[in-house]
């Protein structure tokens, strides 16, 4: 009997499955698919083992963000499992001078003013500058961020401020890799993209037009798109 690939999507950080909607309305009922939980670690690596624990047999992983971080991870512990990645609006550089100050000054602010306000200072440079003034995007995603608190960001950045250096080792991540990003990321940038398709042997790289760091939010359409091919194709 052969064992069938599930999709195992990974949100990123304060996000879960509604980054994903149409992805998921795209695939299910086509594949199995599911939604991994960040939720509860604090390091990358315990993340991408609690995933592959709670998802047996062969995987076909798809991450966001820090989830694409994760993604990355899950495909260096298990190879043999992970068939395909898709890696969108993320990076492989360790930390970088001034960030660890820098997050730990927002995890502060999240406990002193609350994760309402920590939404409202964060999401705005995460999308394409258009799309600041769209009330709807703005307030799902706010939404979504409030579902999270200030312990659950603390954890998530510690698991960033704490990640491996995955720049040493996806060379070695020989899967078909589908590599995404929206243009107009500021946070993860089209150039930090390309360096990833120069060191992973079986990367491509899609531009998602008029797209922030949130483009599977902003181009839900195109986004769905893409990853129904990868998965499916």
């Amino acid at each position: 009997m052969t064992t069938q690939n599930t999709v195992v999507l990974i949100p990123g950080l304060l996000c879960d499955r509604f980054v994903w909607g149409a992805v998921l309305a795209a695939l299910q009922g086509r594949i199995a698919v599911e939604v991994a939980d960040l939720s509860t670690q604090d390091n990358l690596p315990t993340m991408a083992q609690d995933t592959l624990t709670g998802f047996p047999g062969p995987l076909f992983v798809a991450g966001h963000s820090m989830g694409a971080r994760v993604a990355m991870e899950m495909a260096r512990l298990a190879p043999a499992r992970v068939q395909r990645l898709a890696l969108l609006d993320t990076g492989i550089h360790p930390l970088k001078p001034g960030e660890r100050e820098k997050r730990a000054e927002i995890v502060a602010y999240a406990h002193a003013h609350g994760i309402t306000s920590l939404a409202a200072r964060w999401l705005p440079g995460m999308v394409h500058p258009d799309r600041i003034e769209d009330r709807d995007l703005m307030a799902g995603l706010t939404t979504m961020v409030e579902r999270m608190d200030p312990d659950l960001h603390e954890r998530q950045i510690h698991a960033l401020m704490t990640r491996p250096d995955a720049s040493e080792y996806v060379a070695g991540i020989t899967c078909p890799t589908l590599l995404a990003v929206g243009r107009q990321d500021q946070w993860s940038p089209v150039a930090q993209h390309e360096e990833m398709l120069r060191r992973m042997p079986n990367a491509t790289l899609t531009v998602i037009e008029n797209a922030g760091h949130f483009a599977p939010v902003e181009q839900p359409a195109a986004v769905a798109e893409l990853l129904q091919n990868w998965a499916l194709g």
